[in-house]
């Protein structure tokens, strides 16, 4: 059925210049140049994966992780993002606690961040 098919991510962002902002000088991403200019979307790639912001007045309203980024250095990664002023979020609930923002999962540790329009967004380490 989706032989020929490729998956995009797609983040909310209601001040798109904003988003932009933390998307290129906090996380470090360029804009692609596959994609036409548009004045309410701007298009990534991370890691091979497709990621398009895209302006709109329901940003911030997921209350699910909306982007998971795969590192091989949990560590390394959350310090460089902690010196560009991240914030990694700390849970304690049934099923989910974190140390320093980290969550041992089994077979993963994960944290969790917002961007500027509040959308949850993950780094994950395997073990």
């Amino acid at each position: 059925m989706f032989e020929d098919a490729r998956g995009a991510a797609v983040i909310a962002a209601s001040d798109l210049d904003r988003a932009r902002s933390f998307y290129e000088g906090v996380l470090g991403l360029t804009p692609t140049d596959d994609m036409p200019p548009d004045d309410d979307a701007v298009f990534y790639r991370l890691g091979g994966v497709p990621l398009m912001v895209y302006r709109t007045t329901y940003a911030g309203t997921a209350q699910n992780t909306v982007f998971a980024v795969e590192t091989d250095d949990l560590e390394r990664d959350m310090a460089a993002l902690r010196e560009k002023g991240v914030v990694f979020k700390d849970y304690d609930f049934p099923g989910l606690t974190t140390v320093d923002g980290i969550a041992d999962l089994g077979g993963q540790r994960s944290a969790w961040f917002e961007d500027t329009e509040g959308n949850a967004l993950a780094l994950s380490q395997r073990n």
